[in-house]
C-alpha cells in the first residue's frame, strides 16, 4: 500500500517588485545631512566655534562699559575676536566633511550606493555651506544683539549696511570652509588638507610683513597685507585692520574669496570625477 502521491510544486505568486525611486540630489542631501549630524567632529568643531565667538564676544561686550566705544565700530564688531580663531573650526569641519570618509573607507560605500560623484560632492558642499553659514551667522547675531542691549546710547547704533557687511563676513568664513572641503577632496588626507588651509590663512600676514622689510619687495608685501583672510574679516566687521593704505572694499574681498574657492571647487570636481575612489 502506498501513500498519497506528493503534489507537484505549485508556482507561487510573487508580489511585483516595488518601484525603485530614481536617485536625485534630494537623496544625496539627506544622506550627507545624516552623516553631518551623526559624527562627533561636527559637534566638536561647531561647539568650539560657538564657544569662541559667543564667549569671547560677550566678554568683549562686558568689558566695554563706555558707549563711546561703539560709536564707530558696529555692535557685531565684538564677534570678530572670536571669529579670528573660530574660522579654524569652520575650516577643520570643511576638511573633515570629506576626508573623514576617506580615512574610514566609507567613501567606497558612498560611491557604490551613489555612483554620480558630482552629485555626492554637490550635496557635501550644499549641506556644509548651509550648516556653517547658519551657525556662524547665529553666533554673530547673538553677540550683536547682546551688545545692543548692553550698550544703551543714542550714539551707539548699527545700520542695515553694517549688518549686511557682517553677513558678508559670515559668508567669507563659510567660503573658507568650502575651500577647505575642496582641498580635502583633492588631498584626501585630513592633516595634509588642514595644514594647507592653515598656511593659506595664517601665513600671508606674516609673509607680507616680512617682505616689507626690503624696499624692492615692499609693493608685493603691501599687496599681500591688503588681501588676506584676517584683514578681510576684520574689515567686513568694521574694525581697523592695517596701517597699509589702499585697502580694497568689502565686495573686492568677497569676490576674491569667491574666485579662489570657486577655482578649488571646480578642481575638486575634476579630480574626484577622474580617479578610482
Amino acid at each position: 500500500m502506498t501513500g498519497p502521491a506528493a503534489l507537484p510544486d505549485q508556482p507561487q505568486e510573487q508580489d511585483p517588485p516595488l518601484p525603485e525611486p530614481r536617485p536625485h540630489l534630494g537623496h544625496a542631501l539627506a544622506s550627507e545631512w545624516t552623516k553631518m549630524v551623526s559624527v562627533r567632529s561636527t559637534l566638536w568643531t561647531l561647539g568650539a566655534l560657538v564657544l569662541l565667538v559667543v564667549g569671547i564676544g560677550l566678554l568683549a561686550v562686558g568689558e566695554t562699559e563706555d558707549p563711546a566705544g561703539y560709536v564707530n565700530p558696529p555692535h557685531t564688531a565684538a564677534a570678530v575676536f572670536g571669529l579670528l580663531v573660530g574660522q579654524i573650526a569652520v575650516i577643520v569641519l570643511g576638511v573633515l566633511t570629506v576626508t573623514s570618509e576617506y580615512a574610514t573607507g566609507l567613501i567606497r560605500t558612498t560611491l557604490t550606493a551613489a555612483p554620480d560623484r558630482a552629485r555626492v560632492l554637490t550635496a557635501k558642499y550644499l549641506v556644509f555651506s548651509a550648516v556653517a553659514f547658519t551657525v556662524v551667522s547665529a553666533s554673530v547675531a547673538v553677540v550683536g544683539i547682546a551688545s545692543m542691549i548692553a550698550v544703551d546710547s543714542p550714539d551707539a547704533h548699527q545700520t542695515a549696511g553694517e549688518w549686511l557687511a557682517a553677513l558678508a563676513g559670515c559668508l567669507y568664513i563659510t567660503l573658507l570652509g568650502v575651500l577647505g572641503l575642496a582641498i580635502g577632496a583633492v588631498v584626501r588626507h585630513s592633516a595634509g588638507a588642514i595644514a594647507v588651509m592653515l598656511g593659506l590663512v595664517m601665513l600671508p600676514p606674516v609673509v607680507g610683513g616680512m617682505l616689507t622689510m626690503w624696499e624692492s619687495l615692499t609693493p608685493l608685501g603691501n599687496l599681500i597685507l591688503r588681501y588676506n583672510a584676517p584683514v578681510a574679516i576684520m574689515q567686513m566687521f568694521g574694525l581697523p585692520t592695517s596701517e597699509v593704505g589702499g585697502l580694497p572694499g568689502n565686495w573686492a574681498q568677497l569676490v576674491l574669496i569667491v574666485a579662489v574657492a570657486g577655482a578649488a571647487v571646480a578642481g575638486s570636481y575634476a579630480v574626484v570625477g577622474r580617479r578610482d575612489v
